[in-house]
């Protein structure tokens, strides 16, 4: 939580309503994080995949991080309960840290070939997505809007 004009702002709260203007936009791959030195966080994900998923492309590529790996004497999540997480709600899990770069790159590389590998499948008409996305673009650019609002 942060204070701004002498108002308490919940980030993530701030954060989910930039974010759905962004579903639409046909994306096929998504990082959900969360800070394993923060159980509130993690108490949180069912939410914000259930939001996801709501918004999202249905095929899309989820990639569950638990952040701050860096910091494991500090934990509040531990390994096997993000994995468990993952397993039940079909994503790819992995524990990063984006201080140290630790499975960074690693994690963006591991969804990236996962939606590859969609790709190949047919899962994804990229062509098509491609032409949805230019054609919102051009809807929000004539009707005057700055792209991020609904």
């Amino acid at each position: 939580m942060i204070t701004i004009d002498n108002k308490p702002i919940k980030l993530h709260e701030s954060f989910r309503s930039i974010t759905r203007s962004y579903y639409r936009r046909g994306a096929a791959g998504a990082l959900l994080v969360y800070v394993i030195t923060r159980r509130e966080t993690f108490n949180q994900l069912a939410s914000w995949l259930e939001d996801e998923r709501q918004h999202a492309n249905a095929n899309v590529t989820i990639m569950l991080i638990g952040n701050k790996c860096d910091l494991a004497h500090r934990l509040a999540v531990s390994t096997q309960e993000g994995e468990q997480f993952a397993t039940e709600h079909g994503l790819i899990f992995m524990e990063a840290s984006a201080k140290t770069a630790q499975n960074v790159e690693e994690a963006f590389i591991k969804t990236a070939a996962t939606i590859y590998k969609k790709i190949q499948d047919g899962v994804f008409d990229v062509l098509n997505e491609v032409l949805l996305l230019v054609r919102f673009l051009q809807h929000e650019y004539n009707l005057g809007r700055p792209f991020n609002q609904a």
